[in-house]
Order: C-alpha cells, then sequence, then structure tokens
C-alpha cells in the first residue's frame, strides 16, 4: 500500500527558505516509474499544484511560483523534495505531494490527475 508522509513545514519569516521532503513507501522498485507533484491549499481557498516531476525528472512549474520554488526526487532513497526560496506571505498554506500511477506527468498540474496523497505540512510566512 502506497504511503506518502510530508516533513519539513514551518514557520518563517518572509524572504527565508524552506525545504519540504515527501518519503514514499509501498512502491517496491517502481518509485522511479511515477510522476509526482506538489499541491498547495490555504484557508478559503482551493487546492493548488505547484509543480511536478515525471519519471524521467522533467519538471514543471505553476506560473506563480516560477524562479521560487525547485522540485527534485531521489529514486534511490524514494524521496520527494521541494525547495522554496524567497517565501512569501502569500505561499502559507498546507502543502501536500501526490502520486500520479503514470510515468509521465500530465501537461498541467491537477489534483484529478493524482490517486494518492499525503497528510500535508503547514507553511506558514509572516511579514
Amino acid at each position: 500500500q502506497v504511503q506518502l508522509v510530508e516533513s519539513g513545514g514551518g514557520s518563517v519569516q518572509s524572504g527565508g527558505s524552506l525545504t519540504l521532503s515527501c518519503e514514499a513507501s509501498g512502491f517496491g522498485y517502481d518509485y522511479k516509474n511515477y510522476c509526482f507533484g506538489w499541491f498547495r491549499q490555504a484557508p478559503g481557498n482551493s487546492s493548488e499544484g505547484v509543480a511536478a516531476i515525471d519519471g524521467d525528472g522533467t519538471t514543471n512549474y505553476a506560473d506563480s511560483v516560477k524562479g521560487r520554488f525547485t522540485i527534485s526526487r531521489d529514486n534511490v532513497k524514494n524521496m520527494l523534495y521541494l525547495q522554496i526560496n524567497g517565501l512569501k506571505p502569500e505561499d502559507t498554506a498546507m502543502y501536500y505531494c501526490a502520486l500520479r500511477r503514470n510515468r509521465y506527468c500530465a501537461a498541467g498540474i491537477r489534483a484529478t490527475d493524482f490517486g494518492s496523497w499525503g497528510q500535508g505540512t503547514r507553511v506558514t510566512v509572516s511579514s
């Protein structure tokens, strides 16, 4: 059974950096064959896909985070990361990692394309 566990969230000041991690288990040797994504949801807002990475390492980002967010994966450790630089108050949200059971990610970063989710890690950015 696939499990995704996020960590690394916290409270930071505007301009700071965080690295979120997502530990994946239950894949056996198949981890490298799947697309993973990061999503966030701020209070009162709908979920927003912010980054995705496919099995070949090709990445995709939402326009709102390009240049500040970097998604990466370690196929040996079955880990997914999201490096966030230049944090802004509007980055405050719960951040979730998600799995798409396909080697390649879809063109957009849509929640409906992902079937497994972690429990989330909270990021709070103060001005």
